[in-house]
């Protein structure tokens, strides 16, 4: 007989083991079905918000993370490199989710300092630094999102000092892929960059529209963008034809007659751009993380939408999270699968002097959002 310490390592060996055949049966569908969709808004008010999609194939355990002023944490080198970690203590509180499968693996958060971050898997075109024996700074790209939310205040904090860095690719243990990832990053004035690790070289694309997807590389989507230049937001849908003479369309919105609706990080792109700036401006904070909302919803994959079938057993690509950083106001708001349409909200605020907090997603309270007795007269 087993005891109840001893049942529970069972338990979780059991778990880590389905878990394990999970991801190596699932790998060939990763690499091409992952697709994650980030958005920015700025309110006329000068309110920033920055919004993301995670889509995945399979529960990957997330956790919410928070992590005060003052915390520390350890700067891997790469495995067999004999080279040293480095302790780095944390400058500002941060606030993230992580995948569950590596602690720390921040692949969205934000600061107290209203930097944001967000990391979106792009595989087949991301290539890692090799770190040599005379390498001063590195950072494993495990330790990326933490390292940026814990040191830097603002994008040109980023911009200036990142570079100095090699960032080293390294597998998840127990995960069959490289964690292949580029990641957008928003300070509170608005000013965006995305980060891709090309050819072995970090690159920076400081002319971000504050919006990002997936594969190909960022400079692709900036050209191919150019494709729908034509489309607009006027509701006027009379045509002028000179086979028909004057015709009305069978509806409004014959002005965005081509705007890509299918699933492809191409056209998620493509349809979050036109979206974002053709939606009318937000007044404010709360405006904005409605109106990111209302994008994101555009681009929400319900299980079942997306599938594969691998070895026998059928895999779904499905929206797990949303999350949507008030950046003006330090505020998280999130919604896991389960609960799409009903966010909880996050104030890093009133975490202040907190200690270090992790919690599963699954285990996350949200409110009762039923309000019949209220309606009900006495």
């Amino acid at each position: 007989m087993y005891n109840n310490t001893e049942l529970n390592k069972i338990r979780k060996i059991k778990t880590m083991i389905k878990k394990l055949v999970l991801l190596i049966t699932a790998a060939g569908f990763i690499n091409s079905a992952n697709a994650c969709t980030a958005v920015n808004i700025k309110a006329t008010d000068g309110s920033v918000v920055a919004g993301r999609t995670m889509e995945w194939t399979f529960p990957m355990d997330w956790n919410v993370l928070y992590y005060p002023e003052g915390s520390k944490f350890t700067l891997s080198a790469p495995t067999g490199s004999k080279l040293p970690s480095k302790e780095i203590t944390s400058k500002y509180d941060v606030l993230g989710i992580d995948s569950g499968l590596a602690n720390d693996t921040i692949l969205e958060g934000q600061n107290s300092e209203g930097l944001g971050l967000s990391g979106n898997f792009l595989p087949g075109y991301t290539e890692y630094s090799v770190i040599n024996k005379n390498d001063k700074n590195y950072i494993s790209i495990i330790d990326f999102g933490r390292f940026v939310l814990s040191n830097y205040k603002s994008v040109d904090e980023v911009q200036k000092d990142i570079t100095k860095y090699k960032v080293f690719g390294e597998k998840l243990s127990g995960v069959p892929i490289e964690p292949t990832v580029h990641f957008m990053i928003t300070d509170r004035t608005g000013k965006s960059i995305v980060i891709e690790f090309i050819n072995g070289q970090m690159k920076i694309f400081d002319k971000s529209i504050g919006i990002m997807t997936n594969s190909p590389n960022y400079d692709w989507h900036l050209t191919n963008i150019r494709n729908y230049v034509n489309l607009s937001n006027n509701g006027n849908i009379s045509v002028q034809s000179s086979i028909l003479g004057d015709v009305t369309g069978f509806s409004q919105g014959s002005s965005a007659l081509g705007l890509p609706g299918d699933y492809t990080s191409s056209s998620r792109f493509v349809k979050a751009a036109f979206l974002a700036h053709y939606a009318s401006k937000t007044k404010n904070a709360n405006e904005a993380v409605n109106l990111v909302d209302h994008i994101l919803n555009t681009v929400d994959i319900p299980v079942g939408i997306i599938a594969s079938q691998e070895n026998g057993q059928m895999f779904h690509d499905y929206t797990q999270w949303v999350a949507i950083k008030d950046l003006a106001n330090n505020q998280l708001n999130f919604a896991d699968y389960s609960h799409r349409a009903n966010f909880i909200k996050i104030d890093m605020n009133k975490l202040k002097g907190s200690k270090e907090i992790s919690i599963p997603i699954s285990k996350l309270q949200y409110p009762n959002a039923d309000i019949t007795t209220s309606l009900i007269a006495k």
